[in-house]
């Protein structure tokens, strides 16, 4: 699975322009919006799964880090474009950090907020996720 996307790019003289629409860009309708700032350094955010969320993150200004586990395998993406973002489906634990100054994390969600939907236990994470095979 390639978590990813290049969004649309739309550049002339006047700047770029990037767009993000449901069930086009992202494979899911949207719910929620939100968005994290002003993160002091050498914090995370996030720490957490969701049994039902699935949730696309793009860094609009600065960069970060999203670290992304499945139970079984880890990775690491790097997110420093507008124009890029990291699809991360449902059951899929995610921590971000390394946030650089300024940065701006935009954060688009499939469901309203839930917090019944939260799994903010590892150990709670890991039994759940010996019943999905996502990635």
């Amino acid at each position: 699975m390639n978590d990813i996307f290049i969004l649309p790019k739309i550049a002339d003289s006047r700047g770029n322009l990037s767009i993000i629409e449901e069930m086009k860009q992202i494979p899911f309708k949207i719910k929620r919006v939100y968005w994290i700032y002003d993160v002091p350094g050498g914090v995370e955010r996030g720490g957490h799964a969701y049994r039902q969320n699935e949730e696309f993150i793009v860094a609009l200004s600065g960069s970060f880090d999203v670290c992304l586990d499945n139970g079984k395998e880890k990775k690491v993406i790097s997110l420093n474009r507008s124009y890029m973002g990291v699809y991360i489906p449902k059951g899929i634990w995610r921590v971000m950090n390394n946030f650089s100054t300024n940065s701006l994390a935009l954060i688009v969600s499939s469901i309203d907020y839930d917090e019944k939907d939260y799994i903010m236990d590892y150990e709670e994470f890991l039994q759940y996720s010996t019943t999905s095979d996502r990635f």
